[in-house]
């Protein structure tokens, strides 16, 4: 049983993002190092749920997209949910539309003791002078600020008519299921100890993961294609993420 939870706690550390000072910190699945350097500056950055502006500024997705990833040649087919998630998916999508993904690698793949997750989308791994070890630190720098962009969490309940944001669902004590959970095929945001870190970097679950729930934000899920994420292995590029259908549905 102390061995059961053990595992557990690792496998919650691993969705925990790193960074590597400002500007480039991101949002990585790091067990060596899940509190990043800077958070108190980060959170000043973005503070979204406390501020209508940025929340304003943020992309939303009014409804949903069909995204078409590219993995070692085979499609991978993920549904994008604006309904459950708006913000969320309207980020994903926005990076989508704008080519961020393109290139871009899967710095890591949990699946031992059993599947866990399989995580990419940080920018800098489209340049392979970049070493390793700094894969996982970084995140979507706008070109309109030159800074990183950040997104608050963001999860709606069952029965709710808002999501939830800047806070897990024990912080805002909510005792019900999310609407989007953890089972096999979501895809979720990656970010720090701190709610309002996630950037562009997500993960895809192998497996139900249900002690995510409430934690993390999924906006979609795999709907063909899973057998595609099953063989990815560290190091295996995104060759192109294209949206299909949805597109009149992104509102920046």
């Amino acid at each position: 049983m102390i061995r059961g939870w053990l595992w557990l706690l690792s496998l919650v550390a691993l969705v925990m993002v790193t960074g590597c000072g400002s500007p480039s910190t991101g949002d990585s699945m790091d067990a060596q190092n899940t509190t990043p350097p800077g958070s108190s500056q980060r959170a000043a950055s973005i503070s979204a749920t406390n501020n209508s502006s940025i929340m304003s500024n943020l992309s939303r997705l009014e409804g949903k997209a069909t995204i078409v990833m590219t993995v070692n040649g085979s499609p991978i087919t993920i549904e994008v949910d604006g309904e459950a998630a708006p913000i969320t998916a309207g980020n994903f999508v926005d990076l989508v539309n704008r080519g961020v993904y393109d290139g871009v690698s899967f710095h890591r793949v949990v699946r031992d003791p059993q599947p866990f997750v399989v995580q990419g989308g940080d920018p800098q791994s489209k340049d392979e002078t970049v070493p390793t070890s700094r894969l996982g630190t970084g995140g979507f720098i706008d070109p309109e600020t030159s800074q990183q962009r950040y997104i608050p969490l963001e999860i709606k309940p069952r029965n709710a008519d808002e999501p939830i944001y800047g806070k897990t669902f024990d912080q805002a004590k909510i005792n019900v299921a999310p609407v989007l959970s953890h089972t096999r095929g979501a895809v979720a945001m990656a970010r720090s100890a701190l709610p309002d870190s996630a950037s562009s970097q997500f993960y895809f679950a192998l497996s139900d993961l249900p002690f995510l729930d409430g934690n993390y934000a999924v906006f979609g899920y795999v709907v063909d294609g899973m057998a595609v994420v099953d063989q990815i292995e560290q190091g295996d590029r995104i060759e192109s993420a294209k949206i299909i259908t949805g597109l009149e549905n992104l509102k920046n």
